[in-house]
């Protein structure tokens, strides 16, 4: 099988469990898990469940039991796009090509689908914590919801951090701190819970580690770039609208050739770092580089 088609595989598999939910809930909030469920089901990459389920494969086969946290934190991700979207913050009107959450509802609709989808993350991992009866894996499952629990909480603090940095010169300190945490706290955390439930030693959990951050930078600055010289219908949004609000991004800040020496650098750590793992490191390092190509 091909990168493609195992990526593919992966997508509709998410696709597939995240259907599932919302589909008989309370009759007095149903317009509420419909718009919880509209983001859910719009169309992403799917990108953090992939990572936790490739890195776990990377030692065990079994990656299903990555399931509970794997949707968990896909429903993080789009909680934090809904909220990403509102008037408040960047004013989006689509995303991947449909209406946002409040043009499809009403902002307060979406503030709430949001809120809902950030605590429901909790619900469905702490469900599948109850029904766990082997000690060994209830131990590594709390330490990967502690995990869990403090990448929401760093995702928030970067998406804060860059609301209230809007046209101030930033430091490449100040710029990279935003960013792994806005955009990487979720995606390092996707592959260091995968380690996790596979049950790795510390210095295999570093390499890890190591890759993941790189990818979450990569991935960023991507996105600084996508959204200068992007194909809106690619991308199923606006270009330029980073550099019409005043964004400090990696290319107002360095200039697109830089942006892009800068992505190829990280990319190159990271794919660096787990040629370790051997043949099994391929689906991973293809991932990278499909995060460097990608058009949306």
């Amino acid at each position: 099988m091909n990168f493609k088609e195992e990526l593919k595989n992966y997508q509709n598999y998410i696709d597939e469990e995240l259907d599932k939910y919302f589909k008989d809930e309370d009759p007095y909030v149903q317009r509420l898990r419909d718009s919880m469920r509209y983001s859910l089901l719009a169309g992403g990459k799917r990108i953090r469940p992939i990572l936790m389920f490739a890195t776990y494969r990377l030692f065990k086969e079994d990656y299903e039991k990555c399931l509970p946290f794997a949707i968990g934190m896909e429903m993080v991700h789009n909680a934090s796009l809904i909220h990403d979207d509102m008037p408040c913050i960047d004013n989006d009107d689509f995303r991947h090509g449909k209406p946002t959450n409040h043009k499809m509802y009403d902002e307060c609709t979406a503030l709430l689908a949001g809120d809902a989808l950030f605590n429901y993350s909790n619900v469905v991992i702490t469900d599948d914590l109850r029904e766990e009866l082997d000690i060994k894996q209830i131990s590594m499952k709390i330490m990967a919801l502690n995990e869990f629990v403090k990448a929401k909480d760093r995702m928030v603090c970067g998406e804060y951090f860059d609301t209230v940095s809007e046209g101030q010169l930033l430091t490449l300190e100040q710029l990279e701190y935003m960013h792994m945490n806005k955009t990487g706290a979720l995606i390092k955390e996707s592959v260091r819970i995968g380690a996790l439930l596979a049950g790795v030693s510390n210095q295999e959990l570093q390499i890890l580690t190591n890759y993941a951050e790189n990818i979450g930078l990569a991935f960023q600055i991507k996105d600084d770039i996508l959204s200068e010289i992007g194909d809106s219908k690619k991308m199923g949004k606006p270009v330029g609208n980073d550099r019409e609000m005043n964004k400090v991004t990696y290319v107002t800040k360095y200039g697109l050739e830089r942006a892009q020496e800068m992505l190829d650098d990280v990319i190159n750590e990271a794919m660096t770092s787990i040629r370790i793992f051997g043949d099994k490191s391929a689906f991973l390092l293809d991932l990278a580089l499909y995060i460097k190509d990608r058009e949306r």
